[in-house]
């Protein structure tokens, strides 16, 4: 049995998840750009908790049956542990039930470990955007995945 429980993202979460950005990522979102794309725009996501702390979270935005995964990112403390896969299971569930019929997303060249999860839930590589990402320049591997 899982030692966390999964969460539709609440403003409650928004600091925390802005900690995680600047532990992850060399451009990080704010939480003012968390705020108006995963609350007040057209995106939503969900939160792992772990004693009540967020330790992981993926959010993505909606458009028409389309589904783009803006950020996936687990706390170094929670990693390897199975928090990102399920916070990919349920934002499948809710893509899904919100009538998406595709999800996309892009990925770092460098992160094996993103790319095999991905893979594992069954994303397909469809190419690559190159110079995609900023400190350092980086290409972007497209994936998607059709939802059923």
């Amino acid at each position: 049995m899982p030692d966390f429980e999964i969460k539709i993202i609440a403003r409650e979460h928004l600091a925390a998840i802005a900690e995680i950005e600047k532990e992850c990522f060399s451009c990080p979102w704010s939480e003012k750009a968390l705020e108006d794309t995963l609350i007040l725009g057209q995106g939503t996501g969900v939160v792992a908790l772990h004693d009540g702390d967020v330790a992981a979270y993926g959010g993505m935005v909606i458009a028409l049956d389309e589904a783009e995964i803006t950020n996936v990112a687990t706390t170094e403390a929670h990693r390897g542990k199975g928090y990102a896969k399920a916070v990919m299971c349920e934002l499948f569930r809710v893509a899904h039930e919100r009538g998406c019929v595709s999800m996309s997303l892009e990925v770092r060249e460098s992160n094996s470990a993103a790319i095999s999860l991905y893979e594992g839930l069954g994303f397909e590589n469809l190419g690559r955007r190159p110079n995609f990402y900023r400190f350092p320049r980086e290409a972007a591997i497209i994936m998607v995945k059709r939802l059923s």
